[in-house]
């Protein structure tokens, strides 16, 4: 069995506390001998850890006690060696920069669809009411390109702060279908879908937990290649496993 727990996992909420956050979290951590990255805002977090499973889950235990994370779901993985070189805590103007202040998923979702109802709208070609689906990537090409749902809209961006841009010249070829926005674990969606309600279409939802969560539940159908994340493991597999995890680990 593979001995190293992958978690990453996020939640827009107000932390108006973030730079004292970040000394406590940063202590905890390391006392945990942990690896990874976390990022603070006023907006709130976002998490990437790894570590023996016991550390990992101490940690998430540690911090669920706060109640602003009461509800925090870590989606997780194995890697048979550590896939981080150091332990990072941040302080950050956004957890995901899209430069619109306006945007602010802690004061309401965008509605958000299942794995197993995206896997049963796309073996049907259709939602339930009939409307064709279309699935939207809001990642940056490069994650793009290690792998992506079949027939995804692909803008193309080089970072998130295009999306907006992005949408404006596209928003057309949405009209009258049922987007279905996602990324890796679901940060990015939160914002993008958002946007999209503002920008006045009808019909868009974020893929909960994103990409991950649904290669977790669904077994990745609909899915071609593997899907980037930001560590030394570089891409995962539907089945959650590092693709080329020789690769992983340092001496």
């Amino acid at each position: 069995m593979n001995p190293i727990l992958n978690i990453s996992a996020y939640k827009f909420v107000p932390l108006p506390d973030a730079a004292e956050l970040r000394t406590a979290l940063l202590d905890r951590a390391l006392a945990l001998q942990l690896k990874g990255t976390i990022l603070l805002a006023e907006e709130g977090i976002n998490l990437f850890l790894a570590g023996t499973g016991e550390a990992v889950r101490s940690f998430v235990t540690q911090l669920q006690t706060d109640e602003r994370f009461a509800d925090i779901e870590p989606k997780e993985s194995w890697s048979a060696k550590q896939p981080f070189r150091k332990m990072l805590v941040k302080v950050k103007r956004e957890i995901i920069r899209m430069n619109h202040p306006t945007i602010r998923p802690a004061a309401g979702r965008a509605p958000a669809v299942t794995a197993a109802t995206v896997k049963r709208w796309l073996d049907q070609g259709h939602d339930d009411a009939g409307r064709p689906v279309v699935t939207l990537d809001t990642r940056n090409a490069f994650e793009v390109d290690h792998g992506t749902f079949a027939n995804a809209i692909d803008w193309r961006i080089d970072k998130f702060t295009e999306f907006p841009q992005a949408l404006q010249d596209h928003k057309a070829e949405l009209a009258d279908k049922t987007v279905v926005s996602f990324c890796t674990g679901g940060i990015r969606c939160e914002k993008a879908a958002i946007y999209m309600r503002d920008a006045g279409l009808a019909h868009v939802y974020q893929l909960e937990g994103g990409i991950l969560k649904y290669f977790e539940e669904t077994g990745g159908a609909h899915y071609q290649g593997g899907c980037f994340v930001f560590d030394e493991r570089e891409a995962l597999g539907t089945d959650l496993s590092a693709i080329n995890d020789l690769r992983v680990g340092f001496p």
